[in-house]
């Protein structure tokens, strides 16, 4: 990949997704530009990969084809101002901000800039992320391309109209939270079975991952693969119907449309 490649923030999603192209070798270490505020990040990394570790924002800004802008939403605009003069027409900017629109971007670099909005998970941190991708209409067929590649480094992407995002960070950008107490709450159940707690909690999780991928894998209903698993008159079946009483189903619907709703207010702001 000849693109030079910019990293504005270096926080744990940011590092992620640059850690992700790293291991890829698809663009080489002096090809990529980063700036943190810590500077002992950048520091480190041209040690240890000939990374180019720049001064300032609109440094990055300056030398790169695609500047990832990996930086909390409530600086965002602060970054887009600062670095506005420094954009060249065809520089792609990619936002990992949640809540802040294609729009918003726009209005403080230019509606003429090509803009790419992600929205990535924390699983991001061991390349399993899941990531949407929506670009602005200025952004290339070929250029989208590119940009999947890189995300594809860390996990899987989809290709996702804006309006969708909110959904998005249902599905996927805050669920984790949802699996780490599910899996969590499988461990405490178990642990009062008389599992240990490091079996119980290995148990679980690799429950849970190896759920998920049957169901990626095989294409089946996740409904058909709950019923394998339910023998007449057997042990899980209980459980199901413990989980249905308690309204299982129907808290996580409502907790997932509690992210939509508080994603659609941020982006409001």
């Amino acid at each position: 990949m000849e693109q030079r490649i910019g990293f504005i923030g270096l926080g744990n999603m940011g590092n992620a997704i640059l850690q992700g192209i790293l291991a890829s070798k698809i663009v080489p270490g002096n090809q990529l530009y980063i700036y943190d505020t810590h500077p002992e990040k950048g520091i480190a990394l041209n040690q240890s990969h000939f990374i180019n570790n720049l001064e300032s924002a609109r440094d990055v800004a300056r030398e790169s084809d695609i500047v990832f802008i990996a930086v909390k939403p409530n600086v965002i605009i602060d970054v887009l101002t600062d670095i506005q003069k420094e954009l060249k027409k065809n520089t792609i900017i990619v936002s990992i901000a949640a809540g802040v629109t294609i729009k918003t971007i726009a209005k403080n670099v230019g509606y003429e800039q090509k803009i790419v909005r992600v929205m990535p998970n924390t699983p991001a941190l061991v390349n399993a992320a899941m990531c949407s991708i929506t670009p602005n209409t200025e952004v290339t067929d070929d250029e989208l391309a590119i940009i999947q590649t890189l995300l594809n480094c860390i996990g899987e992407t989809e290709i996702v109209p804006e309006y969708l995002i909110d959904a998005v960070v249902g599905a996927s950008g805050s669920s984790p939270a949802f699996v780490f107490m599910f899996i969590e709450a499988l461990a405490d159940g178990a642990v009062k079975g008389g599992l240990s707690r490091k079996q119980a909690y290995k148990f679980a999780a690799q429950a849970v991952m190896g759920s998920a991928k049957l169901l990626l894998e095989s294409g089946k209903h996740p409904g058909e693969l709950k019923d394998m698993v339910c023998s007449p008159a057997g042990t899980t079946i209980e459980g199901v119907q413990k989980l249905e009483q308690r309204g299982f189903r129907a808290a996580l619907m409502e907790a997932v449309e509690a992210t939509i709703i508080k994603s659609q207010a941020l982006a409001e702001k």
